[in-house]
């Protein structure tokens, strides 16, 4: 069954009764002919409609959308839906659109539970994961759901245990070894609530979330055997990552990852993180945050001095709880400032959150680190205003894309990028799960 959306009949709403926009306002203005997302832009960029739910927020076809994949023909893309929370229902959808016309939306894949990630396999089948497994389809084929294979039968699966994070992404390494994250199922690994004086870690010598026999928390690397195989089993490449839905492989072979850190209650503390990932290596979750602080629900069990090497610092800090949740480097055409610059979205709800970063790199696709660099906020009584804060540490300054995507009521939602693609024709595709809209940055132009 396909479902035309169009694009042009779309709604004003609110969120009951916490009075947040789920709408775009919009008008007779374009983007690149797409009907414009009135949204504060970077110049010289603007952000087009593609996807957007109809007035009853709850009759939306894509319901939770979260990554995004570009198919050849440069009209076409797939979006995981993870459906529901805890459930089956999850899908993923082909969308096709062409400029001026109402988006076409086909189920390809139903009834999966969770599906998040996906990414093209070095035999250009698509691969999706799931709660407890990975598969890989045939987009092309007559019957996509037919042409499902189950590639890793033990991914991570909150059903059968639950000491992992329900949501989860991969990538594969320059020798087709697939890099799976494993998130932490708690904040900072207390028993009870951070904010309770009763809560205590939940380990002595270690985390037994991450360190246990759970193997949370975490990048399992799980060997590629030649002919479209992978080994059943996994060795941990990584330890001491709370959430790495962000993960990225550069040309020059650096991985990258964006950690979703701690959530101490100030706004400004602490800083997300950019690592490098390395073999072996521990990144300090829940001992340590930022460049060499000890997180104080830990500091008595000294598991571990963060100032030391046993803590694997990061590379450059980025702005606190903006929540990287996607990451890539442009290559596309569209946009000569943007070539071979990193970007991120930031889906965090808090200040620092709610943008499309893209920061220049180095040789090693990392963000050049600039002196005294500061992030961007929004402030004021209605988060109207921008306040420009100093880091802890190490960091860049990005191009935002997004600068003025805070809630505005009547006009549009606060915004909740997460998965990120680039088309053909160089233009950026945006998932929104929390407004169920997919959006395309292009050249401003009506």
């Amino acid at each position: 069954m396909k479902y035309r959306i169009a694009a042009l009949l779309l709604c004003l709403g609110t969120l009951g009764a916490a009075g947040a926009e789920r709408f775009y306002k919009t008008s007779d203005a374009t983007c690149d002919g797409w009907p414009r997302a009135p949204i504060g832009m970077a110049p010289g960029f603007c952000a087009g409609i593609v996807v957007a739910p109809p007035g009853d927020f709850a009759a939306r076809t894509i319901r939770v959308p979260r990554t995004l994949l570009a198919l050849a023909g440069g009209k076409d893309f797939l979006v995981s839906d993870v459906g529901k929370w805890n459930g089956t229902g999850g899908k993923v959808f082909r969308i096709t659109a062409e400029r001026g016309q109402p988006a076409v939306i086909t189920p390809v894949l139903t009834d999966l539970y969770m599906p998040h990630g996906m990414a093209h396999g070095p035999d250009g089948k698509v691969y999706v994961n799931e709660q407890g497994r990975i598969l890989r389809f045939d987009p092309l084929a007559a019957d996509p759901q037919a042409s499902i294979e189950t590639v890793i039968a033990d991914a991570p699966d909150t059903r059968v245990r639950p000491n992992f994070h329900p949501l989860s992404s991969f990538i594969f390494d320059t020798n087709n070894d697939m890099l799976v994250a494993v998130g932490a199922p708690s904040d900072q690994c207390l028993v009870g609530p951070p904010s309770s004086k009763d809560s205590k870690p939940d380990g002595t010598s270690y985390c037994a979330q991450s360190e246990g026999d759970y193997k949370a928390a975490g990048v399992r690397r799980y060997a590629y055997l030649g002919d479209g195989k992978w080994s059943p089993g996994f060795t941990m490449m990584a330890q001491g990552l709370r959430n790495s839905v962000a993960m990225v492989r550069h040309r020059s072979g650096t991985l990258l990852q964006a950690e979703n850190s701690l959530d101490f209650a100030p706004a400004d503390t602490p800083f997300e993180e950019l690592n490098v990932l390395r073999q072996g290596a521990h990144y300090g979750w829940p001992y340590c945050y930022d460049m060499t602080g000890t997180n104080p629900a830990w500091a008595e069990a000294k598991v571990m001095d963060c100032s030391s090497s046993a803590h694997t610092q990061p590379v450059r800090l980025l702005p606190p709880h903006s929540a990287p949740l996607d990451m890539l480097y442009y290559d596309g055409a569209m946009f000569r400032q943007l070539k071979g610059k990193l970007l991120i979205s930031l889906h965090g709800y808090r200040p620092a959150g709610s943008r499309i970063a893209a920061f220049a790199v180095d040789r090693r696709g990392i963000p050049v680190a600039v002196r005294g660099a500061r992030y961007d906020a929004y402030a004021g009584p209605n988060g109207n205003e921008t306040v420009r804060l100093p880091y802890a540490g190490p960091a860049s300054e990005p191009l935002l894309l997004t600068p003025g995507w805070n809630n505005v009521d009547g006009t549009h939602p606060k915004g909740s990028p997460l998965g990120l693609a680039v088309a053909e024709d160089g233009a950026i595709w945006v998932a929104e799960n929390n407004n169920a809209t997919i959006l395309r940055i292009a050249r401003d132009r009506p």
